[in-house]
């Protein structure tokens, strides 16, 4: 099945934005760990799993419709510390919001209603788990303080 030029491109896109977000938990992750804070290694490695999720459904999708994924990810952001790490992080998730925004736009509009459900998905999980869980973490570290939230973030 040959899908919609401007579909594949942006599926090819959207797969750059999830490659990136990988890339990025999965440093994030190894560096959490090697400072101590097992938590937030055991969180981002989950976060990594979960991108990895979602670039593999993207890549599925654009072979499905004749396409060839391009496995270029996004430039990365990499943390100094854990307020920074997890700043970052967000920005990213705000990101890749956005464009799954634009590309179920898109979708609707060329009637691609499967990719369209794929992205729907991948939205709900981006703006109720991923970012939401990175703000509250954000909001604690201005509730509780960073020392505070860093002992809490120990394993």
């Amino acid at each position: 099945m040959q899908g919609d030029p401007k579909v594949l491109d942006t599926l090819n896109q959207l797969l750059a934005g999830e490659l990136a977000a990988r890339d990025q938990y999965f440093i994030h992750a190894a560096m959490y760990e090697d400072w101590g804070f097992g938590k937030l290694h055991t969180r981002f490695h989950h976060e990594m799993e979960e991108e990895t999720g979602h670039a593999r459904a993207i890549i599925n999708r654009i072979l499905m419709l004749g396409g060839t994924p391009r496995m270029t990810p996004d430039a990365l952001s990499i943390g100094q510390d854990v307020a920074d790490m997890l700043k970052k992080d967000l920005a990213v998730e705000l990101h890749v919001r956005d464009a799954l925004k634009s590309a179920i736009a898109l979708c609707e509009q060329q009637q691609d209603y499967v990719s369209r459900e794929m992205l729907v998905l991948q939205l709900a999980d981006t703006e109720e788990d991923h970012a939401h869980w990175i703000e509250q973490q954000l909001g604690l570290i201005d509730k509780v303080g960073l020392p505070n939230y860093l002992q809490s973030q120990m394993s």
